[in-house]
């Protein structure tokens, strides 16, 4: 079984944060919560997470499993309600409740419809030496028993346990609230260790105004303490106000400044090079562009006003990738494009370097130097990969290194 990612290992795993309050080792920060109707676990993570999960819950408690709310729909974060269905059967406990926002079971209707493209996106955001078959296999799905609309409270009896929904990463997203201990696990909703990954390269959009609304809604609970998505515990009324308030006016500023340079007739790219982030929306630990960066969601913004053109009128209706490379390279002194490149690198200009090697990277292999300039694409993809600080670039620099390697640039050769 693959080990989880680091990089979606929340920061509090293991951590008591109160009288039946426990930080399970999952994906995320998955909150156990026990009740007088028994344990409310925040999602069940994955088939890799769930032996280590149930052992610290075990640790600490030995009530019934009584529900699992999903945070969301993204696949990994409740594949392994099956190990947690027949850990209740084992004790003699009737399955869990599994409860989720109405919207969950269309986002599972469309990852059914699409569940090699997910697997492949999987192996591209998060590579490993897995094939996209057995990332299928890893991505299993299990409806939820109950969905609601707004807002739930889940327990009868003793502590209370509200859950509401929290549109954010996703349309199903939801927060759980905990009114008896001023307690707010907001799930997506706040990453907590890295500015919010709307626009991510491979995703679907993400609506940055309504994730600040989002934000301001669970401002306005007034929680003392905050239990971020993958980050720390925030603890007080004032800072947790601040965190959830600040990332809202951050996301609300990027509105306004794209909107004006839309307006202005700005194309994305234009837009992306002229746009700076002010540091005293930026400069905050839970803004740090390690998972998401102020780009992606500068696209996002984008995309939410405008179509798929880039303003070019060459991509309005293109040749084939191979008829387009083989025209490029029949107009052009490869030999000079794949040295200019190599200059670029040399000095330190890799992006100037990417842009310049794919007049002659793209195309059939046999193409005399492509699959030299492919070796150099490559080479700098890895080196982009060191200095880039947003964990999918990263990945997605190095994945597509891993490609060019094997002499491909199409996608459909990932196995």
């Amino acid at each position: 079984m693959a080990k989880p990612t680091r990089v979606l290992v929340g920061e509090m795993a293991g951590r008591v944060i109160g009288d039946g309050l426990v930080v399970l080792p999952g994906q995320g920060n998955s909150l156990a919560v026990t009740t007088g109707d028994g344990v409310v676990v925040l999602d069940a993570s994955g088939r890799a997470h769930a032996p280590a999960m149930l052992s610290e819950l075990r640790r600490h408690t030995d009530a019934p499993v009584h529900a699992i709310v999903y945070s969301h729909g993204h696949l990994g974060y409740n594949g392994a309600v099956d190990v947690w269905d027949a850990h209740n059967r084992e004790r003699g406990e009737p399955a869990p409740r599994r409860i989720a926002h109405r919207n969950l079971p269309r986002r599972y209707a469309r990852y059914r419809e699409t569940h090699e493209l997910q697997a492949r996106m999987a192996a591209m955001q998060f590579p490993t030496r897995r094939t996209v078959a057995e990332t299928m296999a890893d991505l299993p799905m299990h409806d939820p028993t109950e969905v609601f609309d707004d807002t739930l409270t889940i327990t009868a009896n003793g502590r209370r346990v509200d859950v509401a929904h929290a549109p954010s990463e996703v349309d199903d997203a939801l927060a759980l609230w905990l009114p008896d201990d001023g307690l707010l696990a907001a799930g997506a909703a706040a990453p907590g260790s890295t500015i919010p990954n709307i626009g991510t390269p491979l995703r679907t959009q993400r609506l940055t105004i309504r994730w600040a609304e989002t934000l301001e809604r669970l401002a306005a609970l007034g929680a003392e303490r905050l239990l971020t998505e993958f980050g720390p515990l925030v603890e007080g009324g004032e800072a947790v106000r601040r965190w959830l308030t600040a990332t809202a006016d951050a996301l609300r500023w990027l509105r306004a400044e794209v909107v004006r340079r839309m307006n202005a007739g700005m194309s994305e790219r234009e837009i992306l090079a002229d746009m700076s982030y002010p540091p005293e929306l930026f400069d905050q630990r839970w803004m740090r562009p390690t998972y998401g960066a102020p780009d992606y969601i500068v696209r996002d913004l984008y995309r939410e006003e405008n179509g798929w053109w880039d303003r070019n009128p060459t991509t309005l209706h293109p040749a084939g990738p191979d008829a387009a490379a083989a025209a490029v390279r029949s107009a052009i002194d490869p030999a000079r494009v794949l040295a200019r490149a190599q200059e670029l690198a040399d000095a330190g200009e890799p992006q100037l370097a990417m842009h310049v090697i794919d007049l002659i990277a793209a195309g059939p292999a046999d193409a005399p130097l492509a699959l030299e300039a492919r070796q150099l694409k490559a080479e700098l993809c890895r080196r982009l990969a060191e200095s880039t600080p947003a964990y999918v670039s990263r990945a997605l620099y190095r994945t597509s290194a891993n490609l060019l390697e094997q002499g491909e640039t199409s996608w459909t050769a990932l196995k």
